[in-house]
């Protein structure tokens, strides 16, 4: 690496500042600083701090410096504020805002411009997050300017995001939750002493992510705060590992197995890996595997069966899609827990794995099938 390449990385300030620099101002050095230092990253807690003006957004930034650092863990801050029509820089500078944080060597704070980006968030930001990240800085802020429904770039660079909010402000949480609201990983309702602040925090619930009730100005409800922030993240790669899908299969009803396998075996040249009769279902089976997935063919063994009556009122056709998940239990919980339509209770089905269908009106209009994946 270049000498400011390791010198960025074994936490200099100086060097983090010069390069902050060059990678602001879109330097082809600066360009080439952030290739070195790409292998650096993917340690830091990059948060996003983001909600209408007058939320009261810098206050909490400057109250989570402090929580973070009574914690000793160190701070790096890309202040975004809006552009200077004369300068094209940065005009409220929130260095000066958090300047009880200066003297200290484990915050380090940059403000800079928006420069006219959607969302608020000019290309320089994620350079200053690869930099932040490189110098072993454990805690990631990043402040938006104030922001509308639909300037969500932020969640594209922060890995946890922080929608603040405050009682009186006029918003109609009905008419945004399809824009700004929905990438909330942590609401923080900022001025909870103001009145509305419960039934804001309330309606916010029907997104199921954490609302902690804030008063910034006070200090209050502040360690609570960072605390759903730190453990958003984990909550969010459980929840991911838990729930990564993938199509297992499509099922197609037919009304002879024999007859479809002309066109899917004969012709199409898929092979058939099995063909069982799961008497449960009143059903034939038929699984002939396609890439990565399979298609199901599906023909009823008796007259009452789900597959008849489907052929009966729809004729052949696609009848479901089935996504295989690695925690059976933790999704069909989920599931359970938000209110979607299960058809059946779990139990075994085609080649021994667990399943679950949820009814086409919680999915949009497909008959799904939730299936556990083998260990």
């Amino acid at each position: 690496m270049t000498p400011l390449a390791d010198k960025v990385v074994a936490g200099d300030v100086r060097a983090l500042a010069r390069a902050a620099t060059l990678v602001e101002d879109g330097t082809a050095i600066g360009v080439e600083l952030l290739r070195e230092l790409s292998a650096h990253t993917g340690r830091a807690l990059v948060v996003g701090i983001t909600g209408p003006p007058g939320a009261g957004k810098s206050t909490l930034v400057n109250r989570l410096i402090a929580a973070a650092r009574g914690q000793g863990k160190t701070v790096a801050v890309a202040a975004v504020d809006p552009s200077s029509p004369y300068s094209g820089g940065a005009i409220l500078g929130d260095r000066i805002r958090m300047q009880s944080h200066i003297a200290d060597s484990g915050v380090f704070i940059r403000s800079l411009a928006t420069r006219g980006a959607i969302g608020g968030l000019s290309d320089a930001v994620r350079g200053l997050v690869t930099l932040f990240d490189a110098a072993g800085r454990d805690v990631i802020l990043i402040e938006t300017v104030g922001v509308g429904q639909d300037e969500v770039e932020i969640a594209r660079v922060a890995r946890t995001c922080v929608v603040v909010l405050a009682p009186g402000m006029g918003d109609d949480i009905q008419a945004i939750k399809a824009g700004i609201l929905e990438i909330a990983d942590v609401f923080a309702v900022n001025k909870a002493d103001l009145p509305g602040a419960n039934q804001l925090a309330q309606d916010l619930e029907e997104f199921h992510v954490p609302v902690i009730q804030t008063v910034a100005s006070e200090n209050k409800g502040i360690d609570e705060l960072l605390s759903a922030i730190q453990s958003a993240p984990q909550r969010a790669r459980v929840m991911h590992t838990a729930s990564e899908a993938t199509i297992d299969h499509l099922g197609i009803a037919v009304g002879s197995i024999e007859q479809a396998l002309n066109f899917y075996r004969d012709q199409l040249g898929l092979k058939v890996s099995f063909r069982q009769t799961v008497e449960s279902e009143k059903v034939h089976v038929a699984m002939l595997p396609c890439g990565d997935s399979r298609i199901e063919l599906l023909e009823a063994s008796a007259p009452d069966s789900v597959i008849a009556k489907f052929i009966a009122k729809r004729g052949e056709g696609l009848h479901h899609v089935a996504l295989k998940v690695r925690d059976f239990d933790h999704v069909l919980a989920r599931l359970r827990a938000t209110g979607a339509r299960l058809l059946n209770e779990p139990r075994r089905g085609a080649g021994g794995h667990n399943y679950v269908f949820i009814h086409p009106s919680s999915t949009g209009g497909v008959l799904l099938e939730i299936i556990e994946e083998e260990h």
